[in-house]
């Protein structure tokens, strides 16, 4: 604990021919070797209905939802008091990112926040006759409606193409303004 880290894709998501690979995906790799150069990173993130306006600054903390859900009450548990925290996921039914959201409420880990940076969460369809009934920006928004802290929706991290590499562990600024949001390394 107390060592910085690297958010970003995986190896397995690198074009096999560098050439054939378009602007995006370069970018988003690239930003892996920007990151481990030491050089500051900044992104931005396009305008959503669903967020909160506000400017926030801390340690950039998150993960994977599952994950950071997994880890709860363990040794590798994180600290989010004061923080920016950011999740993202992919593969899960939305009555299971409501669970998560639950367990990052009821652990806490939403109430004392920065800032929240939601990246992509991509979800499985649910059974028709099992139809859940929010969406991912309702479940979100009910978990966090108690809080004052800026929310940032739809941030180019996560399993997508545009999965930026995001430095944990290293403070941050995270603005979110009606034009969109920006996330800065400071």
């Amino acid at each position: 604990m107390g060592i910085a880290s690297i958010h970003s894709k995986m190896c397995n998501s690198f074009p096999d021919v560098w050439a054939n690979a378009d602007p995006l995906q370069k970018d988003t790799i690239e930003s892996i070797q920007r990151a481990l150069s030491g050089q500051r990173m900044e992104y931005t993130a396009p305008f959503s209905n669903y967020n909160r306006t506000g400017k926030a600054k801390g340690i950039l903390v998150g993960g994977n939802l599952k994950t950071l859900e997994s880890l709860a009450g363990s040794a590798s548990d994180i600290d989010t008091d004061g923080k920016v925290l950011f999740v993202e996921d992919t593969g899960e039914y939305l009555y299971s990112i409501d669970r998560m959201f639950w367990n990052l409420k009821r652990t806490g880990k939403l109430s004392k926040l920065a800032g929240l940076v939601i990246g992509g969460i991509k979800v499985k369809q649910d059974d028709p006759s099992e139809y859940f009934g929010q969406t991912i920006y309702d479940i979100i928004a009910d978990k966090v409606k108690g809080y004052s802290y800026p929310v940032c929706f739809d941030f180019p991290v996560g399993h997508q193409v545009d999965n930026f590499a995001l430095k944990c562990g290293v403070i941050h600024e995270l603005f979110v303004q009606s034009a969109g949001s920006n996330l800065k390394e400071i």
